[in-house]
């Protein structure tokens, strides 16, 4: 089974509604699960099984431990040190502090900092066809088991080249599942029949993409404040950046410009330097969503101001978030 967040991680370009505008939730995951949580705990009371149940909340991916997470393999000592890449079979969750954990500053004067002194990144002096993009998910979905106490968060990585018309070729691949702790890694190893299947010995296919309208991103900032869903909230904007580096090949002067937007709005915190789950260095920014009862990570290049990952994580009432990681972004002539 796989929720909205997967479908939509699939389809990546070929999704017709990747573009449009969605307002916020009538009701709050939060709320939706607690609605669900009654019913399903009637039916559970009859059946002589309990069945596992996929934990649903919007814009949820991968199960984490703290605020930002570390990817341990399961048999290392966990440290506090920068977070990795790794996909060893087995892997653990571990919280990391930020450079700024209590009392963060405000963000704004830090990005409109950043906004200034952001230098070329390595596309900006390249030519090509097909943009390409090649990022990772963790958590998508989430499934715990039937009392709540276990979870696995499944990973996926794709690379996808598109035409300014649309067309081109997506690749996904499935990954290794992580884990929040060792209790859970225990449980679901020898539970683990069911849920997507990691990466096939052959190699994942190549899907064809379809013709389809892209606008590129506006230099306006009037309308750049629109296509970032500034009207929604600081939350709605930080996740509608994340939608726009994962498909744009975003210029240097549209990236000063994000940065500005994200410093006019309220709410963003200084997170300062942070590693994230690719071993890269960043600066970090996060804003709590409080009507959703979650929060936003977003970490930039400190010298191209390029979008590196985003999380968002729910607070409650299981800790879980989704994590991507935009591992590289530029122009080719050539798919594969």
């Amino acid at each position: 089974m796989f929720g909205a967040e997967r479908t939509r991680t699939l389809l990546g370009p070929a999704d017709p509604a990747r573009t449009a505008a969605v307002a916020p939730p009538r009701v709050s995951a939060h709320d939706l699960i607690n609605q669900a949580g009654g019913t399903a705990m009637a039916a559970r009371r009859r059946r002589v099984r309990p069945a596992r149940r996929l934990v649903l909340a919007a814009g949820t991916l991968a199960v984490a431990a703290g605020a930002v997470a570390v990817l341990q393999p399961f048999d290392r000592p966990a440290t506090d040190g920068p977070r990795g890449s790794g996909s060893a079979a087995g892997s653990v969750l571990v919280p990391v502090s930020y450079q700024f954990a209590a009392d963060p500053p405000a963000a704004g004067p830090h990005l409109r900092a950043l906004a200034g002194r952001i230098k070329d990144a390595e596309y900006d002096h390249q030519g090509g066809r097909y943009t390409y993009h090649h990022t990772k998910v963790w958590g998508d979905p989430v499934m715990s088991s039937a009392d709540g106490r276990y979870h696995v968060a499944f990973a996926s990585e794709t690379k996808v080249w598109q035409a300014a018309d649309g067309t081109g070729g997506q690749v996904n691949k499935q990954l290794e599942p992580e884990y929040p702790d060792q209790e859970s890694r225990d449980y679901w190893r020898g539970n683990l029949d069911s849920g997507p299947a990691v990466g096939a010995a052959a190699g994942p296919a190549m899907m064809p993409l379809p013709p389809m309208e892209l606008t590129p991103p506006p230099a306006d900032p009037s309308r750049l404040r629109e296509l970032l869903k500034v009207r929604y909230g600081p939350g709605a904007a930080s996740k509608e950046v994340s939608t726009l580096y994962g498909q744009y090949v975003v210029p240097r002067a549209i990236r000063a410009e994000v940065l500005r937007v994200l410093a006019d709005m309220p709410g963003f915190r200084w997170r300062g330097q942070v590693t994230d789950r690719a071993g890269r260095a960043g600066v970090a920014v996060t804003v709590d969503d409080r009507e959703h009862d979650a929060q936003s990570l977003l970490i930039f290049d400190p010298g191209t101001g390029e979008l590196l990952a985003h999380e968002r994580l729910t607070l409650s009432p299981v800790r879980i978030s989704s994590y991507q990681v935009i591992l590289d972004a530029g122009r080719t002539d050539r798919m594969g």
